[in-house]
């Protein structure tokens, strides 16, 4: 039975709504690789105050993702119920992310002061960013109907992420050298903005789609903590995020301290990476993902990360670095291209259930989850390394500091992929029973002309 026309998009569709999320990326992912050097070595923030708030902000991170999430399913306005958060949520949230680079205080002569600023900005910037990503993401299984559809976007969607991953991960320290650090996050502020509004005319909603305006929250949140596949699944994207969030936090410190070579040599290490993890989309799109499942694919990429990782923990030299990752390149471009795949099949199986498209809740309670892994990484990194004596008042490290990078890059890493295997393997969304859930839903909007 084929799918109708109508619930098909164009290429030129599928291409300006993935420009968008390089807008959303690079922000996102410069805050992820870069802000606890910034804040911690470079503005002198001690790690006790940082880790200390990083957990409290990690909490406050995770409860607005399923709130913001629940809205954005019963929103209803002249512009419909995802896209008011990315028309009117693009601008402030680049701003926002400008202040963040742009503290005024120093942690030696006003640590409280520089908290305090840092804690504000970021709070607003998160609420702001949740709110977007959200609309955004929340449109993904409501525009494409179809896992061909489906991977074909995410591939797309994932190029641009890459590029995002790029210039927000791997370039800040060699901009920050040129430009310095405000510089360079104004720079990526107007990037961003131009790439989140390029895309948003190619945008829409499927309003026949639309049933859940009375859902109610407590019954929205047994639904989705008692969906096995959403546990599963969000489960093991967090444990992926805990375990890509440790490689990019402790990167800049492992190649200062361990490696002993300019940290900005992580442009080449990630930016390598992430090149690889862009060539390599369309071979796992063609010849993994559409030959297997988003489970297997996933579980694949995952054990070629461990592969990658290890290996950086006994680097003689930053040569061995670049061909390692080589391979994370490799593992990275599977776990992109179906990381939101994945939802979207658990969003489909949840409206069989239910009845009701809640692709916001979904997406913002999977956003709960892995922002629960920003709070493993804190933690973990304020626990391992004042143990190897890294002090950030300190004008010189002592050399046990190596160790304590090399073992924070590669061990929490390793057991994160590891734990995201062995959920993957729980995941009951494959085989004859996601061909059912396909066909159910086929039937249901064929039924309904959707």
């Amino acid at each position: 039975m084929e799918v109708s026309k109508k619930f098909q998009t164009s290429t030129k569709t599928r291409i300006l709504y993935s420009l968008s999320s390089l807008g959303i990326t690079i922000p996102g992912e410069a805050v992820a690789g870069v802000i606890a050097f910034y804040i911690v070595d470079i503005k002198n923030l001690p790690v006790a105050m940082y880790s200390t708030f990083w957990f409290f902000y990690t909490i406050y991170n995770a409860l607005n993702n399923p709130a913001l999430g629940y809205f954005s399913d019963r929103t209803r306005s002249r512009w419909g119920r995802r896209l008011p958060y990315i028309l009117f949520g693009g601008l402030p949230y680049a701003l926002a992310f400008a202040l963040l680079f742009t503290a005024p205080f120093d942690g030696k002569s006003d640590p409280r002061g520089l908290l305090i600023y840092f804690g504000a900005a970021i709070v607003l910037w998160e609420g702001l960013y949740t709110a977007l990503a959200t609309g955004y993401y929340g449109l993904l299984p409501e525009m494409f109907g179809t896992y061909e559809e489906r991977t074909d976007v995410a591939a797309k969607m994932n190029i641009f992420q890459i590029i995002g991953l790029f210039i927000g991960a791997a370039l800040p320290p060699m901009l920050a050298n040129i430009m310095g650090w405000s510089g360079m996050a104004m720079l990526f502020a107007g990037i961003s903005v131009i790439a989140i509004y390029a895309g948003y005319p190619a945008m829409f909603e499927r309003k026949e789609l639309h049933t859940d305006t009375s859902f109610p929250f407590v019954d929205a949140l047994k639904y989705t903590f008692a969906n096995r596949s959403y546990l599963t699944a969000a489960g093991a994207q967090t444990m992926r995020f805990f375990a890509t969030g440790s490689l990019q936090t402790g990167i800049l410190f492992y190649l200062k301290y361990s490696l002993k070579v300019d940290e900005s040599l992580a442009t080449v290490i990630l930016g390598g990476a992430f090149f690889i993890a862009m060539l390599s989309l369309y071979p796992w799109r063609n010849w993994v993902a559409n030959r297997l499942d988003s489970r297997r694919t996933l579980m694949l990429a995952n054990v070629i990360m461990i592969f990658g990782i290890v290996p950086m923990g006994f680097s003689p030299n930053i040569y061995f670095t670049y061909a390692a990752a080589v391979v994370l390149g490799i593992g990275l471009g599977g776990l992109v291209l179906i990381g939101d795949v994945i939802m979207t099949e658990v969003v489909d199986e949840d409206e069989v259930k239910t009845g009701h498209q809640r692709a916001g809740m979904y997406f913002g309670m999977s956003g709960f989850l892995i922002t629960l892994s920003g709070l493993l990484v804190s933690s973990v990194f304020g626990l391992v390394m004042p143990a190897f004596g890294y002090d950030t008042l300190l004008e010189v490290q002592p050399a046990s500091v190596d160790l304590g990078f090399r073992i924070f890059l590669t061990v929490p890493t390793s057991i994160g992929f590891l734990l995201a295997i062995f959920l993957l393997w729980l995941y009951p969304l494959h085989g004859k029973y996601l061909e059912e859930i396909k066909t159910t839903l086929k039937q249901k909007r064929e039924s309904s002309n959707i």
